[in-house]
């Protein structure tokens, strides 16, 4: 059974930084893509950053340049570097593992940014 746990979401002020964590239990991760996606309130659920099984990574336009998505399989971890925050980036964030036409959610962590 697959197991995912976020950490690391919190309150921090515009220009801050948080970074956020994922561990995978349950599966084998080294050969499985991994993803943070975020949902703003009032808003439709949007990819972040995707990090795949050869270690390509891929940004969304707002995050571009801001956010750092990182794997270590020895780990069983994802974590998202968070810089330069801004108020709408404030979400709740999930880590989610994909392969094939697998997908596993987190329950989500929130993160505000606020001043």
């Amino acid at each position: 059974q697959v197991h995912i746990v976020e950490s690391g979401g919190g309150l921090v002020q515009p220009g801050g930084s948080l970074r956020l964590s994922c561990v995978v239990s349950g599966i084998n991760f080294s050969n499985k893509n991994a993803a943070w996606y975020r949902q703003a309130p009032g808003k439709q659920r949007e990819g972040a950053a995707t990090v795949t099984m050869d270690n390509r990574t891929n940004y969304g336009n707002a995050v571009k340049g801001r956010f750092t998505i990182t794997r270590d399989n020895a780990k069983n971890t994802v974590d998202l570097q968070m810089n330069n925050l801004r108020v709408e980036d404030t979400a709740v964030y999930y880590c989610v593992v994909f392969w094939s036409e697998q997908t596993f959610w987190g329950q989500g962590v929130q993160v505000t940014v606020s001043s």
